[in-house]
């Protein structure tokens, strides 16, 4: 399975979803749509018990069956074995759930579900979509153009560390570990708990300064890599530290010239005020 897991927006609550490229379908957390549907302050618990029920009815023991255990990143940034469904499960259970947002929500999932082919026939989509995304969510402009920029720095990157027969997941984590305590001094879990974050993006969290010197040590690993062609993990482990020395280097001199540290506490709700002060 070739999968790329994403977090998708409905009236503000995350959706944890997870795109299988092999089979081509979108895969979505049950336990975060549950939520949605009931507002419960317990959705697992509602889960745990609708799964009980449906085991035991006539008739959807065959859609019980066809829940699957992904591995989806919970709050704890962590990921965990989650009880998920493909649509035309998902849209199933929704069936099973008395919520006025049913209707509302099997919309929101159609849209969803035609998104990725879309994307596929014509990146600009992708673009547009991601552009819209950052904008509904009350970021600048000047910042959102950064953060598309990013995107597409980050996908070269890894692209070459696919080539180069790095695995996706531990070993992509590792590597981005490497640069991000080579330029920021902090490695991702630490950078994230001194945002205050848990499951959120940290890159939807930094600062314009954060993202461009994010976006050289990422650039830099890039070159180096294309350069050197590293026949090993730890021959791209290399690459990566060097690659975030070059920005650490920046970050530190830009630090000498201006007297203010450029890695910052601020985290979303801070960034959307950067139309009036801007970094």
């Amino acid at each position: 399975m070739t999968q790329s897991t994403n977090i998708k927006l409905f009236e503000d609550k995350n959706i944890r979803t997870l795109w299988d490229g092999v089979a081509e379908k979108w895969y979505f957390s049950v336990v975060d749509i549950i939520g949605v549907l009931t507002d419960s302050t317990e959705p697992r618990r509602y889960w745990s018990d609708l799964k009980i029920k449906l085991r035991q009815e006539a008739g959807n023991t065959e859609l019980y069956d066809k829940i699957v255990q992904l591995k989806l990143e919970s709050s704890d940034g962590k990921k965990y074995a989650t009880d998920s469904a493909d649509l035309e499960t998902i849209f199933r259970i929704i069936q099973s759930v008395p919520s006025p947002k049913a209707e509302p929500f099997k919309k929101w999932l159609a849209r969803v579900g035609a998104e990725r082919i879309d994307e596929a026939s014509d990146p600009e989509i992708a673009i547009q979509r991601a552009l819209d995304y950052y904008k509904r969510l009350g970021y600048s402009e000047g910042w959102i153009l950064q953060r598309l920029k990013s995107i597409e720095i980050r996908k070269e990157l890894t692209n070459e560390w696919e080539r180069g027969g790095i695995k996706k997941g531990k070993e992509f984590a590792i590597l981005t570990d490497e640069m991000y305590s080579e330029w920021a001094g902090l490695n991702t879990r630490e950078y994230k708990k001194f945002k205050g974050l848990h499951k959120e993006s940290l890159r939807d969290n930094m600062t314009n300064a954060e993202l461009v010197l994010n976006m050289l040590a990422e650039l830099s690993t890039t070159e180096i890599t294309k350069s050197e062609k590293p026949a090993d993990f730890d021959g791209h482990l290399d690459a990566a530290t060097r690659g975030g020395k070059i920005a650490g280097d920046a970050r530190k001199k830009l630090e000498s010239q201006t007297g203010k540290p450029v890695i910052s506490s601020r985290n979303t709700k801070e960034l959307k005020k950067i139309k009036q002060d801007p970094i």
